[in-house]
């Protein structure tokens, strides 16, 4: 393959943001023999399937899309899900990625042939596929998590997952049932409250809602930045400056939290006048330990006749009810659970094989670990967009992908011009990169003693960066060559 960019074999798995930025740029690079396998029957990611009502970004939507393809007329500072769905579609089409688009192939393993310098990956079809390089871009939150409620198979009604919402059932004088209220029930139970007859929602775990200061994008707003780019440029700035600022409070200097938490107390005193009511809805944990949510409209649902906040455990699920352990017996005919995602668990459940047979699984038996988020000791040749440790819980993960994606053009690169069969990360490196990673990491909030998606159950902190964007983006920016080694030799 060297110095033929044309024969260079490049799997993406994943046709989200992160599959869709790296070929865009691979393609940019001229690699040609790019295929992206999406397991779905179109691109987009989270964004396809959470259309739950009410699904939107948390992040402005100047800053949440890529710097190399902004959009002058988002109709909202906080996009909603079509709009985002549709700007990804937009991309794929206007970089003439479908061709390269196998849509309705999910992998089911990829293997390293050592003698080769390849990976096989195979597809739940039965189909074997080759490729010198492997990029996956599955995501964090793509796998939804439900509950196993005792006694849920002998429900009579209907149950989905937000992130498997059925469009073609109408929930208008149906009596529901919500299990969990992370973000996507704060977007969704809004919608529902004006529409079923009753809504029963169980509260685990109560969040901190602030304010969403969103609202509309005017026309004329719209057609300064379609006629003077650097003003939409200068908004996306300015908005990616206010987000960082916010490690300071998140990582830097905790005791800054508070004079978060008093602006989630004002939120909460005014729009919602019940003191027992504002008694469930008050977190018992550090302010930051988990996800931080924003709503105008989750608070006044919560009033709303219609619905019940139920914050007693769930004993068990008859035909037609949710039992709570204090006895009582909610009768709801839907079921539905916002119960979030297996966000711990990546690249699952693909089997992954590298160096002598061994396991990825077994690897990160203690939890996924990896260098920069990128590379695996023991892996050659497959780098991750969105890895481990890459969330974010202040800024724009598509800045983090934009990081990731020049780094690994990088090392594609040398791959392609150099002697190396293969670029495998030093163990050495990996380990030594995520020990100071950790150290970082338990000087943050989100280390401040409760349970959540970004940690596994054992307490491993898996998900988040700890630190500033711009300082993982100069970490990135590269290629340490130093850090990696060619396990197989030079090429024959």
């Amino acid at each position: 393959m060297q110095g033929n960019r044309q024969s260079m074999r490049i799997a993406i798995i994943g046709g989200g943001f992160g599959g869709i930025g790296a070929a865009i740029k691979l393609r940019e690079a001229g690699y040609e023999s790019i295929t992206i396998f999406e397991k779905a029957s179109e691109v987009g990611g989270c964004w396809r399937d959470n259309s739950y009502p009410g699904a939107a970004c948390d992040v402005p939507s100047h800053l949440y899309s890529f710097s190399f393809e902004p959009k002058h007329d988002w109709s909202r500072k906080y996009a909603p899900q079509a709009e985002i769905y549709g700007y990804l579609q937009h991309c794929v089409d206007k970089y003439g990625l479908r061709r390269h688009f196998r849509f309705g192939t999910e992998i089911e393993s990829a293997r390293f042939d050592e003698s080769r310098a390849l990976w096989r990956l195979q597809t739940a079809a039965g189909e074997s596929v080759e490729a010198e390089v492997l990029i996956t871009a599955c995501g964090q939150l793509n796998r939804p998590v439900t509950p196993r409620l005792p006694g849920i198979e002998r429900f009579g009604g209907e149950v989905f997952h937000s992130a498997q919402w059925r469009h073609d059932l109408d929930l208008s004088g149906r009596r529901v049932a919500v299990v969990g209220t992370g973000a996507s029930a704060i977007q969704f139970v809004p919608r529902l409250a004006t529409k079923v007859a009753s809504l029963s929602l169980f509260q685990r775990s109560a969040p901190y809602i602030i304010p969403k200061p969103d609202r509309r994008y005017s026309r004329r707003e719209q057609n300064l930045y379609r006629c003077f780019p650097w003003l939409q440029r200068l908004s996306r700035v300015w908005q990616y400056c206010r987000y960082e600022a916010r490690v300071f409070a998140f990582a830097r200097i905790l005791p800054l939290m508070p004079l978060v938490r008093v602006g989630f107390e004002r939120h909460l005193k005014r729009q919602v006048a019940d003191p027992e009511l504002r008694k469930k809805l008050r977190p018992d944990y550090p302010i930051g330990c988990k996800r931080i949510l924003i709503s105008n409209d989750y608070y006044p649902a919560i009033t709303s006749e219609r619905v019940e906040l139920v914050t007693e455990p769930i004993r068990e699920i008859t035909e037609t009810a949710v039992v709570t352990q204090d006895g009582r017996t909610h009768e709801v005919d839907t079921l539905i659970y916002g119960t979030g995602f297996a966000a711990t668990e990546f690249l699952a459940p693909m089997k992954i094989e590298g160096l002598g047979g061994h396991d990825l699984n077994v690897a990160w038996r203690d939890g996924a670990e990896a260098y920069l988020g990128i590379s695996v000791s023991g892996f050659p040749n497959l780098f991750m967009l969105y890895g481990p440790n890459t969330n974010l819980g202040h800024n724009s993960i598509v800045y983090m992908i934009e990081s990731q994606l020049r780094f690994v053009l990088q090392a594609i690169g040398r791959l392609r011009d150099g002697d190396n069969r293969s670029l495998d990360v030093r163990a050495d490196r990996q380990s030594r990169f995520n020990e100071r990673l950790q150290q970082s990491m338990r000087r943050t909030v989100w280390a401040q003693g409760c349970d959540s998606w970004y940690q596994t159950a054992t307490g491993r902190h898996t998900n988040n960066w700890p630190g500033f964007t711009f300082s993982y983006r100069h970490r990135t920016a590269k290629f340490d060559a130093s850090a990696y080694h060619d396990p197989l030799g030079a090429a024959p």
